[in-house]
């Protein structure tokens, strides 16, 4: 008997999409409820009136995006920070090391994808020094910067992170460019949010399909206003008061 309404009048494919977006839903929210009650916090962005902003990007799976990514970025003379999964990091070493070669700034973004405000302190740690083994194995650098999987953070993460040696790095400008919501969009976002001392969030993993394309744009709009590109350690050390807060 064909069912009348409720949850199962919707086509299969329909049905998948509706539960994926609770699915992030509750994730977000999750996230930001943790958020809300944490008295330590990450770091967004710097004050700073000099028209200078942290080009980043998020590599966790693929090695389709990353290359052309990197050969749009040394075309155009800029050196960026990416954050990159543990395990990636071996699974393409290569293009750590090509990111290296270039003189871009290498940081962790941990090893499993998950919340870690959900483990213990010593099993953040754990997350933590086995993606900076990976990342020093593969490329001889000693990270020092970290996004935490999907932005999440709490006080226990952020205390377990400084005892590892590492500040936990967040973004004052989302691109949104993992949603793929077109490449206008992308570039509208970046160009109408920037400000002095931004740090941008960006992806360079293979699901994110309209990066390549929105990139050189983004580049060119951000020039356009007057912004230059330093690496996020390096936009850091226009503010080191706030190395002093920890």
């Amino acid at each position: 008997m064909p069912k009348l309404f409720g949850f199962y009048q919707f086509h299969s494919r329909t049905r998948a999409i509706v539960i994926a977006v609770l699915a992030l839903v509750l994730l977000t929210s999750s996230v930001v409820y943790v958020q809300a009650y944490s008295k330590l916090k990450p770091i967004y962005e710097v004050q700073t009136d000099e028209k200078v902003v942290a080009l980043t990007f998020d590599i966790s799976w693929g090695n389709t995006t990353p290359m052309p990514v990197i050969d749009i970025l040394e075309k155009e003379n800029i050196k960026c920070t990416f954050f990159l999964s543990g395990p990636w990091v071996k699974q393409y070493p290569e293009i750590p090391k090509r990111i290296k070669k270039d003189g871009h700034e290498i940081a962790s973004h941990g090893y499993r994808h998950v919340n870690l405000s959900s483990l213990s302190k010593n099993e953040i740690k754990e997350e933590i020094m086995k993606a900076h083994k990976n990342i020093k194995e593969v490329t001889g650098v000693e990270a020092k910067l970290i996004r935490t999987p999907n932005g999440d953070y709490s006080d226990h993460v952020i205390e377990a992170a400084h005892e590892c040696n590492y500040e936990v790095i967040q973004w004052s400008v989302d691109s949104l460019d993992w949603m793929n919501p077109g490449i206008t969009s992308i570039i509208d976002r970046v160009s109408k949010r920037v400000h002095p001392g931004a740090i941008i969030l960006m992806h360079a993993s293979d699901s994110c399909k309209q990066t390549t394309d929105a990139l050189p744009a983004v580049i060119k709009k951000l020039r356009e206003q007057g912004y230059t590109f330093v690496t996020v350690s390096e936009l850091l050390e226009m503010q080191p008061e706030e190395k002093e807060k920890r």
